[in-house]
């Protein structure tokens, strides 16, 4: 069974920085790209950054620079460090097996997010 566990989520003031785990089970993860999605409130799904198995990796434009994507193999683990955050930046962050930006019908498997509360 996949599971996808994310954790690192909580308010932060702006201009300060976070940094999102999750931990991966059920499938080879060495092997497999990742990524990050998010949902603000009230907004749809917005890829945010993506590695691939070789640590490649892509970002939305909005969050080069900001956001820093990697990958612990050993641990089964992909980050996402999250700096100069913005009250913009609030969402529900989620955590996804592949890398195919916006096409989420190809996701197959998902965490249950965490949330990330940017404000003052």
């Amino acid at each position: 069974e996949v599971q996808l566990v994310e954790s690192g989520g909580g308010l932060v003031q702006p201009g300060g920085s976070l940094r999102l785990s999750c931990t991966a089970s059920g499938f080879s993860f060495s092997s497999s790209g990742m990524s990050w999605a998010r949902q603000a409130p009230g907004k749809g799904l917005e890829w945010v950054s993506g590695i691939q198995s070789d640590g490649s990796t892509d970002y939305t434009d909005s969050m080069k620079g900001r956001f820093t994507i990697s990958r612990d193999n050993a641990k089964n683990t992909v980050y996402l460090q999250m700096n100069s955050l913005k009250p913009e930046d609030t969402a529900v962050y989620y955590c996804a097996v592949g890398v195919f930006r916006n096409s989420w019908s190809k996701y197959d498997y998902w965490g249950q997010g965490t949330q990330v509360t940017v404000s003052s």
